[in-house]
């Protein structure tokens, strides 16, 4: 057997596998960089009750009292308690509940909500959320939440006035808490046309997913509107409409090069180039002129007898130091490995790289956009 030959097949081999697959890394799934005009997830909000609570609940919040008032007349309790009292019940709290409502969301399905306090109760460890609804931005009612609260946070304290807190006791989840009452319409059935939204907006991405689309189902299928959204005939039946969504969705599209870009996080002193960074020739030389002053005061002190005053005389040490880093030069068209490893060879920080970028920048020697944020 020869196994030369076999070695020298299976290396071929493996470089065209390497070549498909590093081709097919490019491709994206439309479904991942794209999503259908008007089917999106709506925000809820609601308030609401927590109780159960072991001495943990709002102490000094009066509007928990009057919640507790009123939901007690609501239940048919009727009690004499003089107009203004505060009903003190450290085993309630106020609460803000939120939640999402996905699309096509129908009525009795569940959906996860947020609890989080509104008044100063330091844990919600052990409550239960009683029957609160929940309206969208139109103040109507989609939802209705109920359950016993997952909280992932504790706190303890000592009557020596120690604490410990872990994570945060203050909110917590109820998984499946509320239960969809009403429907939200959406567009997708609507029309003769489906339009796709790219994440991102990149004209050559739209058109090349518009190309895509084209070549699978036929020209004229798919049109670029603009830089972020493709109009796409579609079925009017229904069911033949979410076959042929499901069908697009999963085409795969190579994206287009993203622009040339350097982000400086000014918070963090986190920079991030892009690949297609490039700097035109130009020499560059950093660094840090150091000044050091240090005070070291003297006390004079008289001799005995002399009739003399201890004074303080002032005394200062000045040092001046400047780091002996070597220029380097940059060639036309440098990439962004050979400016890592410029930059890195001069031994410059987060904060030195930024001024060195700036510069490049100003002398119109970098072809990329600096964006500080």
């Amino acid at each position: 057997m020869n196994w030369s030959n076999s070695i020298r097949r299976i290396s071929r081999f493996l470089g065209v596998a390497a070549m498909v697959f590093a081709s097919a890394a490019h491709a994206e799934r439309i479904k991942d960089i794209a999503s259908l005009a008007g089917v999106r997830t709506n925000q809820l909000v609601g308030y609401g009750l927590v109780v159960g609570l072991t001495n943990t609940g709002d102490k000094n919040t009066r509007f928990t009292s009057q919640n507790l008032r009123n939901l007690m007349l609501q239940l048919g309790t009727n009690f004499n308690v003089p107009p203004g009292t505060d009903l003190k019940s450290k085993n309630i709290a106020a609460v803000s509940i939120t939640a999402e409502l996905p699309p096509f969301a129908k009525p009795g399905q569940a959906i996860d909500v947020t609890v989080a306090s509104l008044g100063d109760a330091k844990s919600l460890r052990g409550g239960s959320l009683l029957m609160t609804p929940l309206k969208g931005a139109d103040g109507q009612v989609y939802a209705v939440a109920q359950g016993n609260l997952v909280v992932g946070g504790l706190s303890a304290s000592g009557q020596d006035g120690s604490k410990v807190t872990v994570n945060v006791p203050s909110a917590g989840r109820i998984p499946n808490g509320a239960t969809v009452e009403r429907e939200v319409p959406t567009g997708f059935n609507q029309g003769g046309a489906l339009v796709l939204n790219l994440h991102t907006p990149d004209f050559s991405t739209a058109n090349g997913m518009a190309e895509a689309i084209n070549s699978a189902y036929g020209a004229g299928t798919a049109r670029a509107i603009d830089a972020s959204s493709v109009q796409i005939a579609a079925p009017r039946d229904p069911s033949q409409r979410v076959s042929f969504t499901s069908l697009v969705e999963n085409l795969e599209v190579t994206p287009g090069a993203a622009p040339a870009k350097i982000i400086v996080n000014s918070r963090t002193g986190t920079v991030v180039i892009s690949d297609h960074v490039r700097v035109q020739p130009a020499a560059v030389t950093h660094g840090n002129l150091s000044v050091t002053i240090t005070e070291r005061p003297q006390v004079s002190q008289p001799n005995a007898f002399s009739a003399g005053q201890t004074a303080v005389v002032p005394r200062s040490d000045v040092k001046v130091s400047e780091e002996a880093n070597r220029m380097f030069v940059f060639k036309p068209g440098v990439s962004l490995d050979e400016i890592v490893k410029a930059v890195n060879q001069v031994g410059a920080a987060p904060s030195d790289l930024v001024a060195i970028l700036e510069a490049l920048k100003s002398a119109g020697a970098l072809r990329a956009e600096l964006l500080v944020i």
